[in-house]
């Protein structure tokens, strides 16, 4: 199912991207920036995640940082927590 919502066609092409990710692993923003063809957009693959309002049909909570941290969620860190265990992702570091 493609993406409807309103968004640019970068925020459209990374949150296609992310929902490429399948359930119980996860991708760095840096992987997703390299899949679209933007090696070095890693900070605007996590803005558009963050823009992103779909919580279940774009994944974004799959989304981590380099080093393996958790990092930023729009409906909070704990949720984020939540639902990648939910999955039964283990984070080494958060």
């Amino acid at each position: 199912m493609k993406t409807t919502k309103p968004g640019t066609d970068f925020q459209k092409l990374v949150w296609e991207e992310i929902k490429k990710i399948p359930k119980g692993k996860t991708a760095t923003y840096k992987e997703i920036a390299a899949r679209i063809g933007r090696p070095n957009a890693a900070r605007a693959v996590a803005n558009a995640a963050g823009a992103n309002t779909q919580k279940i049909i774009i994944p974004c909570h799959r989304v981590i940082r380099n080093d393996g941290s958790i990092g930023g969620y729009r409906w909070g860190i704990k949720e984020k927590r939540r639902l990648l265990r939910e999955e039964g992702v283990l984070l080494g570091v958060d």
